[in-house]
């Protein structure tokens, strides 16, 4: 095992296909960072085989007081970075403070666009024709931080909000990993507020590493192609 990997603890509320993909990405030995833990606010939730805390919400008199005990759990875990993967409660900001920069979290659109909840059937109502998923550093702000890395699909006509969805999360189990990779890696970095992207051979490579558009489900990378396919 390569002992530069990144400590990794993933957040979850359920037993999402995110923390999935992650589990499966770290379990190549050469990928940068390394999942030791998962740590839930939900007891039912499970950690595929990674080592799984549950701090229950039920416990703790209040936000500070279950966030505290969430931050001794990734004290007891030696995490160096912090991944939310459907982690279905907002942070307090002394425990975003404390984290700040180490901690990333994957949203279902292309940030800034459609923050919050329901954003599959917001984007169809606004009538977008390209909708995607965002990872990003995590700040005080609900869905405002640094974006590190985006995936773009097609919204295709006659597409609900469950299909679009199921096109999405596809592009989320790629580009999550890929996100996880490049701040485990330094190659993306939190300062003053913004990403800051170094360390590409070129910048192709820069291209390629943080930008997926539109190949989650068809290896197509043809944009003209695709203003083909969408009106």
């Amino acid at each position: 095992m390569n002992a530069q990997r990144k400590r990794t603890v993933v957040l979850i509320s359920g037993r999402g296909s995110n923390m999935t993909a992650l589990i499966a990405a770290a379990s190549d030995p050469a990928f940068p960072a390394e999942i030791v833990g998962v740590i839930s606010d939900k007891a039912d939730a499970a950690g595929l085989g990674i080592a799984t805390q549950v701090v229950s919400r039920a416990d703790h008199g209040s936000k500070q007081a279950h966030d505290a005990a969430i931050d001794a759990a990734l004290a007891a875990f030696n995490a160096e970075i912090v991944a939310l993967a459907g982690y279905m409660r907002i942070l307090t900001p002394g425990f975003v403070q404390r984290w700040q920069g180490r901690m990333i979290n994957i949203h279902p659109a292309l940030l800034p666009a459609f923050k919050g909840l329901d954003t599959h059937v917001r984007a169809l109502a606004a009538g977008i024709r390209i909708h995607g998923c965002t990872v990003h550093f995590v700040t005080s702000e609900m869905d405002d931080g640094p974006i590190i890395a985006q995936a773009a699909v097609p919204v295709m006509v006659g597409d609900t909000a469950d299909t679009l969805a199921a096109r999405v999360l596809k592009a989320e189990h790629r580009l999550y990993p890929l996100a996880l990779g490049l701040v485990a890696e330094g190659k993306a970095r939190m300062e003053a507020g913004r990403t800051v992207l170094a360390h590409f051979a070129d910048d192709a490579d820069n291209g390629t590493s943080v930008v997926m558009a539109p190949d989650p489900l068809r290896e197509e990378t043809d944009l003209e192609h695709l203003a083909r396919i969408t009106p």
